[in-house]
């Protein structure tokens, strides 16, 4: 794959690790900003790689939550993020 074709990369906020240097492809990390549009409302800063504000990404707890919650119908999504919010720890 040559430099063209590879994915934008978006920050995620991992325990222990320079936040910097933990990253994963926009393809994932757009579809759980999608469930958190759904759920909370727009950020755009979640997703902001020109330094406007980003606040670094989402967490990886976030990313579970939000990844769970989208293999469920949309009208699901609030309840099924809240179960993994209660049911984690330590992340």
């Amino acid at each position: 794959m040559n430099e063209k074709q590879k994915p934008e990369m978006h920050p995620v906020q991992t325990p222990g690790f320079n936040q910097r240097s933990s990253r994963l492809t926009s393809t994932v990390t757009l579809r759980a900003y999608e469930v958190y549009c759904h759920v909370y409302a727009p950020q755009p800063a979640m997703i902001d790689l020109e330094g406007r504000g980003c606040r670094g990404g989402f967490s990886t707890g976030e990313l579970i939550a939000f990844l769970y919650a989208r293999t469920f119908p949309r009208e699901e999504w609030r309840r099924r993020v809240d179960e993994v919010f209660e049911g984690m720890e330590n992340l």
